[in-house]
């Protein structure tokens, strides 16, 4: 009997294990979870879940950006559409997804797809991206986790970056002494892998800072650059802080650029005659810097200057002109002229004359006017007079047949043919043959030929004066001159012709006037008794007619 009930039991446990078999066979029953996926098959409704749960992402540095890439299956029996994928980074990195293959089309069952995240460390210090992936599975929902560091970078864990890297990261114009403009390039890169619009550029800053702004930027592709230029101008003495604003549509929407400096100019110095050469222009200088024409100055004196282009342009001369009047400076009309280029290292001769109008000291200066450097050039003239020169005694050239062609009205002068054509021209009257040639002397030597008569009588003057006689005076001596006779004077020989109010001079078809003190001369002594004349006929005929009425 016992054996019997042992070979029962036996025979039940057989029937329940093939009964287990068979349903195990069949498909899951209620013993296995309904949750259980299995390869190659399961139960309908699967869904997506991560390859790695937590991805390392590994270190970043502070700027840069780095790609993490996490893997996602599908575990279910059904193929699986995810629709949305969303990232939430931590305040140390940016996330944004630069490439998605699970929603490219519905994922089989056992496929894997991958999502590959760019992340960019803005902060020092721990970083994490939590992933949430929505799919049509059972599930509906599933997420990953990414970590990592991010690592500093030379200036501490206090440095934050943006999606616009600004080059350099910081402007200073340091300290600046003189007064000008400086220019600094900022330049602005996208480090992102997605393009970047810029909304606004702009200096925050002091309105007496003297920061301004010029650039183009408005929208950045991957990798892309563009250069923002900032001026200071300064306007106020001491440090000056502003910052350069970048406002954008990237994960950081911002971006700032210290901008400093500091005015300190120096003490203004008294200019110099000369300025300093400048690149490009034209630089007028002199071979003496103050024109001196000494003490004790009784008789025209002429200094002559040289002005020299030592600019690396051309230079034209617009004016030359004397500060001052009536104290008998002149510049002469040879030489530097108003409106003349000077090439580089090219140069013309300034010939200042002066001839005393009173005595005492000379101040008076020469203004040259040019397109160089400056636009101006002051020489100071400085001299003591101690006598006077009479303005009406100066040697005065009256003709210059030998000098070249002449306009006389309509006829030119190098149309006529004969030397009797040319004086009746230029109504110059026929030199007299000296006594010595129309009472049959020697013929004259020979004349030395002088390019300028009237230099030779520079200096003389006339200190007795009479329609027939005159005497001159000068340097070596006095003479007499008689009317329509020749004499020697300078080494030159000349005809002599006294007019009423001084002696011509002529020689070589060249005539030369020196005018007598009109104050002395006899046309006002004539007039002078002619009134005296007059007065005293008035006088007499009004005592006369007194008389009469008596």
């Amino acid at each position: 009997m016992p054996g019997r009930i042992v070979q029962l039991f036996t025979s039940l446990i057989l029937i329940l294990l093939l009964l287990v078999s068979a349903a195990y066979a069949q498909g899951p029953s209620a013993f296995f979870d309904p949750g259980a996926q299995q390869s190659g098959g399961g139960s309908p409704g699967g869904g997506l879940v991560p390859v790695e749960p937590n991805v390392d992402g590994g270190a970043v540095p502070i700027g840069a950006t780095a790609q993490v890439v996490v893997r996602f299956r599908n575990d279910g029996a059904t193929p699986v559409q995810t629709t949305s994928i969303r990232l939430y980074p931590s305040s140390t990195v940016s996330a944004t997804i630069s490439l998605d293959q699970c929603q490219e089309a519905a994922l089989s069952p056992g496929a894997e797809c991958a999502i590959a995240l760019s992340v960019k460390g803005l902060q020092a210090g721990a970083w994490r991206v939590e992933m949430l992936v929505s799919h049509t599975g059972r599930t509906r929902l599933v997420s990953s986790t990414l970590t990592g560091t991010v690592e500093a970078s030379g200036e501490g864990t206090e440095k934050l970056s943006s999606d616009v890297e600004a080059i350099p990261d910081e402007v200073d114009f340091e300290s600046l002494t003189a007064s000008q403009t400086l220019v600094e390039p900022v330049i602005l890169r996208n480090i992102t892998s997605i393009p970047i619009n810029i909304s606004d550029i702009y200096i925050d800053a002091s309105d007496n800072a003297g920061f301004s702004l010029k650039t183009e930027c408005e929208s950045l592709q991957p990798g892309q650059a563009c250069i923002a230029t900032v001026r200071w101008s300064p306007k106020l003495r001491g440090p000056v802080s502003g910052v350069l604003v970048v406002k954008h549509d990237g994960p950081t929407a911002l971006s700032s650029v210290p901008l400093k400096g500091a005015y300190d100019p120096e003490t203004v110095n008294q200019a110099e005659t000369f300025p300093e050469a400048v690149p490009g222009k034209g630089l007028l200088v002199a071979s003496q810097t103050e024109i001196d024409f000494g003490n004790e100055i009784e008789k025209a004196s002429t200094i002559t200057v040289s002005l020299v282009n030592a600019g690396d342009s051309d230079l034209t001369l617009r004016t030359i002109d004397v500060a001052g009047k009536d104290n008998g400076l002149t510049i002469r009309g040879t030489g530097c002229q108003p409106g003349q280029v000077l090439e580089p290292i090219e140069a013309c001769p300034l010939t200042v004359s002066w001839s005393p109008t009173y005595v005492g000291t000379l101040l008076d200066d020469i203004q040259i006017v040019h397109d160089g450097a400056r636009g101006v050039l002051v020489l100071p003239v400085r001299g003591e007079a101690e006598g006077v020169v009479s303005q009406d005694q100066g040697a005065i050239m009256l003709s210059n047949v030998s000098a070249g062609p002449a306009v006389i009205g309509r006829q030119d002068i190098t149309d006529l043919e004969t030397e009797e054509d040319v004086e009746a021209a230029l109504d110059i009257p026929a030199p007299q043959k000296p006594a010595s040639a129309q009472s049959g002397g020697q013929a004259r030597g020979f004349v030395p030929q002088v390019s300028n008569p009237a230099s030779v009588l520079d200096g003389l003057k006339i200190t007795s004066f009479s329609p027939t006689r005159a005497i001159v005076a000068g340097p070596g001596g006095s003479r007499i001159v008689f009317d329509n006779e020749a004499v020697v004077l300078g080494g030159i020989e000349w005809d002599v012709h006294i007019q009423r109010n001084g002696i011509e001079f002529t020689s070589q078809g060249q005539t030369v006037l020196l005018l007598f003190d009109r104050s002395l001369s006899s046309v006002n002594r004539v007039n002078s008794q002619s009134s005296n004349a007059s007065s005293s006929s008035s006088g007499s005929d009004s005592d006369s007619g007194d008389g009469g009425d008596d």
